[in-house]
This record gives C-alpha cells, sequence and structure tokens, in this order.
C-alpha cells in the first residue's frame, strides 16, 4: 500500500487517507491500485467496441499496419474514441447550460418565484447583444425573451451560435473559412455520435475536426450561456475572501456538503441554510447551525458568489464523508463517485441525490424543481439536520488543515481591477506583457486524478509559472488545489512570484493567481482573452497572444472538450495525462502538430509539471519574439525536474 504522502500533497488529504486506511475504507486510490496494470491498449486508444463484430484491438508493436474487423486503422479507431469523449463532454455542459436557461425563463415567466434577477445591469447588457429591446420593460419579460433566445442555440440547425461574435474577427474569420463555427449546440452533438457509428466517417482528421467545431459549441455555447445566466439570476461574482479544505467543516454544526456542478440547486441551499426554520431545528438537536461548504465545481459557484467556505476538490469527496461529521452529501451532476453511496453506509451521513438524470445506489433521492426551489431545499437542510444526533463521536477527524484564498474574478471584474473604478481597462495588463514586465498568462485548470499525486501537477506548475512572471488564470479543481497551497492570498506575490508579477499584483493589489469559477467558467478566459486581443497591441487573434492552458490531472469527459474548445479558439495547450491517442500515430501528430495550421493552437503531452510548465514559458516566448515585443524583463528561473517525456511538434 502506497503511503499517503505518495497519494497527495494536501495535508488534510494525507491526514484523511490514514483514517480510511486504519478504518479499512476504500477510496479512489485504493480502486486505482486494485486496477494495476491498467489497460494498455484502452490507454493508447486501440481498443474498438462500436459494432458487435470485435471488440477489436490494435497491437501497437506489430511489424505491419492492422485494422479491426471492418478495416478500422488505429488512427480511425483512436479518432471515433476522441469523438465520442469530447460529444460527452460537451453534453454535460450543454445541460449544465440548459438548466440555468430553464431556470431563467421560468423567473421571467413567474413559475419559479423563489429566484430572481439579482444583476439587472447584465440581464440588460446580455439583452442589447442578443438584439432583444429592453426600453421600459419588465425584468421579468426581458429575463423570459433573453432565455428563449439562448435556448435558440440548442437546437439551431442552420446559421451560428449568437455568442460567436464576441470572438476576435480575424478568429471568427477563420473558423468560417475551415467549417467549424457550430450552427447548433445539440446539432453538433448528435453529429458527431453520427459520424462514430460504424461505417461513416473514416477518415480522421474530419471526425477531429468536427470535434474541435462541437466543442466550440460548448466553449462558446453552452458553457458561456450558463456562465453569463448564472451571473444574471444568482449575481456576478465579486472579489471575496474565504477558507478552503477539510478542516472548514465544525463538529459544533449541522454540516452539509453541496457536490456537483449545477448552481440553479446549491445557490438556493445558501439561501434556505439561514432561514429561522431551520436555525431552530438546528438549536433543537444541539447544533449551533448548518455549516454549508461545497466540493469540486459547485463549491466554486457558491464560494464566488456567496464566500461560502470549500470543503475540497474532486478526490476529497470520500474523504469528506470520512471525518464523521457529515450529515448530508447534495449532489447532483458530474464528477460524483458512485462509490460515494456505499462509503455513507459506514457513517450517519446521508448521500442525497436530486437530479433525475443522476441517481446513485445507497441514496436517498429527493428531485429539485424550480418551480417549487425554496421548500426543497429546506425539506433537504431537514433531512441533514435528523443525522446530526447520529454522529459515531469515536470516528471523527477534522484535520486542523484550512488556507485562505481570494476568489471572485471575472471578465467583468478583471477589467475593473486592471483600469480602477473610474476608468476600466485592459490596458494596463496589455501594456505590462509588452513591456515584459509580465512574461504573459496561463489558464491552468482540469480535474484530479490518482494517478497523479493529489494536487502536485496543479502546485508545482502554477509556482513555476509565477516564479517566471506568468499571470495564471484558474477555474474548478485546480483553483481549490491551488487555493488550499496558499496560491490565492495577495501576499503570495511577495513570496513565491518574480519580479514583475510581484510588482504587477502589489500595485494591483491582486493575487497572482486568479480564481474565475468552475470548469464552465472556462468560457470567462475566452471572453478575458478576446478583450486582451481587442484593447490591442498584442496580435489580431488569440492565437496571436503570449497565452497558453493546461490541465495537470484532467480525467474527465468534460475536459476533453474543454481542451478541444481551448485548441480550437487558438491556444497552445498542455496535458499532463495525455488523450488516448498515442497508439495511433496520425491522430498524435494532428492533435499535436499539424491542427495548428487551422485552429492555430495545439496540445502538448507532458506528464512532470514543470517540464510541462517550460513547455508554456517557451511558447509564450516564442510568440512575443513572433510579435516583435522586448524580452521579459526579468531572468527566468528553473525549478527541480523529475521524470517526463513531452509530446510536443515545437521540441
Amino acid at each position: 500500500m502506497k503511503e499517503a504522502k505518495d497519494r497527495s500533497i494536501d495535508p488534510a488529504s494525507q491526514c484523511m487517507l490514514d483514517v480510511t486506511a486504519q478504518a479499512n475504507l476504500e477510496t479512489a486510490w485504493d480502486r486505482f491500485d486494485k486496477m494495476q496494470p491498467q489497460c494498455g491498449f484502452g490507454q493508447l486508444g486501440l481498443c474498438c467496441r462500436h459494432c458487435a463484430m470485435g471488440p477489436c484491438r490494435i497491437d501497437p508493436f506489430a511489424d505491419e499496419e492492422q485494422c479491426g474487423i471492418c478495416g478500422a486503422t488505429a488512427d480511425i479507431i483512436a479518432a471515433r474514441h476522441l469523438a465520442r469523449m469530447i460529444a460527452s463532454g460537451a453534453a454535460a455542459h450543454g445541460d449544465h447550460g440548459r438548466g440555468v436557461v430553464q431556470a431563467l425563463l421560468f423567473t421571467g415567466t413567474g413559475e419559479a418565484r423563489d429566484y430572481e434577477i439579482k444583476d439587472e445591469p447584465k440581464l440588460k447588457s446580455i439583452a442589447a447583444e442578443l438584439g432583444i429591446e429592453a426600453g421600459d420593460r419588465s425584468i421579468n419579460d426581458i429575463a423570459r425573451d433573453v432565455a428563449l433566445k439562448c435556448f435558440e442555440d440548442f437546437g439551431r440547425q442552420h446559421g451560428e451560435l449568437n455568442f460567436i461574435s464576441r470572438a476576435p474577427e480575424a478568429l471568427q474569420a477563420n473558423w468560417r473559412k475551415h467549417g467549424l463555427v457550430p450552427r447548433g449546440i445539440d446539432r453538433e452533438i448528435v453529429e458527431l455520435i453520427d459520424r462514430t457509428h460504424m461505417g461513416v466517417d473514416n477518415d480522421y482528421r474530419n471526425i477531429i475536426l468536427h470535434g474541435i467545431k462541437t466543442a466550440l459549441g460548448d466553449g462558446w455555447g453552452g458553457s458561456m450561456i450558463a456562465t453569463e445566466l448564472s451571473d444574471i439570476l444568482f449575481k456576478l461574482p465579486q472579489a471575496t475572501r474565504a477558507a478552503c479544505n477539510l478542516g472548514v467543516l465544525r463538529e459544533d454544526c449541522v454540516n452539509v456538503i453541496v457536490h456537483g456542478h449545477e448552481p440553479t440547486l446549491s445557490d438556493i441551499i445558501v439561501a434556505a441554510s439561514s432561514d429561522p426554520e431551520i436555525r431552530d431545528a438546528c438549536k433543537a438537536v444541539g447544533a449551533e447551525g448548518v455549516r454549508l461548504s461545497g466540493i469540486c465545481c459547485t463549491a466554486n459557484e457558491i464560494l464566488m458568489r456567496h464566500g461560502i467556505p470549500v470543503a475540497g476538490n474532486f478526490l476529497q469527496q470520500e474523504l469528506a464523508i470520512a471525518t464523521g461529521v457529515v450529515e448530508a452529501m447534495i449532489v447532483d451532476v458530474q464528477c460524483i463517485m458512485p462509490a460515494l453511496g456505499k462509503l455513507t453506509k459506514d457513517y450517519h451521513t446521508k448521500l442525497i441525490t436530486t437530479s433525475p438524470r443522476a441517481k446513485f445506489p445507497f441514496a436517498e433521492h429527493i428531485e429539485f424543481k424550480e418551480e417549487e426551489a425554496y421548500n426543497i431545499a429546506k425539506r433537504i437542510l431537514k433531512t441533514a439536520i435528523e443525522g446530526f444526533p447520529k454522529r459515531d463521536k469515536s470516528r471523527i477527524t477534522i484535520p486542523d488543515v484550512t488556507s485562505d484564498l481570494v476568489a471572485g474574478f471575472t471578465a467583468e471584474s478583471v477589467f475593473d481591477f486592471l483600469g480602477g473604478r473610474y476608468k476600466p481597462s485592459y490596458r494596463p495588463l496589455n501594456d505590462a506583457i509588452i513591456a515584459g514586465r509580465l512574461r504573459g498568462a496561463a489558464a491552468v485548470v482540469g480535474c484530479n486524478n490518482p494517478k497523479v499525486t493529489q494536487d502536485m501537477g496543479h502546485v508545482q506548475m502554477t509556482q513555476e509559472l509565477l516564479r517566471n512572471d506568468v499571470l495564471v488564470v484558474t477555474t474548478g479543481c485546480t483553483a481549490v488545489a491551488n487555493a488550499k497551497a496558499g496560491l490565492m492570498r495577495p501576499e503570495t506575490a511577495e513570496e513565491c512570484c518574480g519580479e514583475g508579477l510581484r510588482e504587477v499584483c502589489r500595485a494591483v493589489g491582486i493575487p497572482p493567481v486568479l480564481h474565475v469559477g468552475s470548469c464552465a467558467d472556462i468560457s470567462r478566459i475566452l471572453i478575458i482573452l478576446s478583450n486582451i486581443v481587442k484593447e490591442g497591441g498584442l496580435g489580431e487573434t488569440i492565437a496571436d497572444l503570449p497565452a497558453a492552458g493546461a490541465a495537470p490531472e484532467w480525467m474527465s469527459e468534460k475536459a476533453v472538450a474543454i481542451g478541444f474548445y481551448v485548441i480550437g479558439s487558438g491556444v497552445y495547450t498542455v496535458l499532463g495525462n495525455p488523450l488516448p491517442v498515442q497508439g495511433a500515430p496520425g491522430v498524435t501528430k494532428f492533435v499535436c502538430d499539424e491542427v495548428a495550421e487551422i485552429t492555430g493552437g495545439k496540445f502538448a503531452f507532458e506528464s512532470d509539471p514543470i517540464k510541462a510548465a517550460h513547455l508554456i514559458l517557451d511558447h509564450i516566448d516564442r510568440q512575443r519574439a513572433a510579435l516583435h515585443l522586448a524580452p521579459p524583463m526579468y531572468k527566468q528561473a528553473y525549478g527541480a525536474t523529475a521524470g517526463g517525456k513531452a509530446v510536443d511538434a515545437a521540441g
């Protein structure tokens, strides 16, 4: 059995891994160990079950080219698998966005009386962008029309998504040239699945290009709609201080963890947790109140808007239950382990499912409906309160580990922070990059994966970029990892940043790592990059910018969709865990090299986070040279490196 320190760099997780090992409780790390050795054919993308003639698998070491029973080569098989991952990830984000649109529509029509429009200026701004007349009409009428207009983006059969117009004009022109502009979110997902059926599309480049088109429908469609309409309904996030890690749980309170991705439930849970009836129910069982916290991206949603503490990221969901003080874990969709229900049988914890499309074994189902949101939220909280007296006090372990953070940055607030309240502008950011005070910017995002020591990839890469004057923006589980490591405090700039980045953060008063939300909120990063291009001086399109992306510990199909809409938008992106295509040389060369000739972006695969950071730094320096910018003002710093092999056409 591996030691806890080899499984996670987070001290709270290490503490709970010791607890679960002593109690003989199984976690994701234990199940990962049982799967060794993992199927090499699957990791290389060389097994096919797309029809019943197989399954077929291709020997990557064969002397001659092999194919499946139907004649599909390694490249065709790998491209089909990759395309289906994109389709699934885009569908997950699309349904997330659809749910937010539904909530906005019901708010506008009065069917969801527990919701209200909390950001009227943003509603009117989006309405104007969509061509909807505001005038002296009621806010609810405007909201209804905005929702209906956004719904059109899901089923549109012809034309273009509404928010495509936000991209730089040169990028839009390039998409149109190559036929990559999505028509409708669902339209492209369906066609991608169609293309991967046996006997349909057998040109791996063609399959992947439609995968990029589908992914762009996620980034500039489903995810962007989810983000923008969530801001309208639940308010635009503002910079806020909070705490994170398992130490935020309290022994004297009813601990309720929300886990998943959809803000329509979690936001109303926040409101209901302070209801007088709920407070009285807590006192009746001897609790001080409800202690609400989050796991995964739901955590980021309520952190950004309400300052609710974060209990942890993806690999801590089981560890949170093992503390013995969680009365209820409320889940909706995405990144929720099926193992949770079995684990709760060993504790007093209730696993409560809320979505009709996501039910789990050993869980209690309380279905969430927007029309009855507040009452359902109170019912869920009362169920949690009933569990408080059932704790086994001999099994309580709350790690005394927390970190402070500042979160709540958006494309709008970055605009304000950089230019000031009276003259908001991206000009100071552009000027800092042009002058070389900032080397560039990087988005470090993604999941946890037990293949990687928890949080190590995120934290080591981020630290190396900060040392080299790269401003980092982050979302999702990466954001939580960096917060736990203390990298989201303004004072962090003084402790671990290069001189140029330190000067910028000191002048503006921001941390060097900007938390911009959940994984769906990577759409905010697309808007920020587009705004930088619009400000001028750094090229004509996103692909020109001295900027890059990375996902050091990714694991989900959503991450694949994100990766493809990011490279489709022109961003060089480094993945710590390679895509399952390395047994297909044509596909690997296409996504790591040739695709850049079409989109301007491409992938690199590098497992070592320090080496991956330097792939990003090298790319940023090439971009600076291509723009004829001055070299970075300050000397490059190198961290210690470990083993790792890069797949990067740039060398």
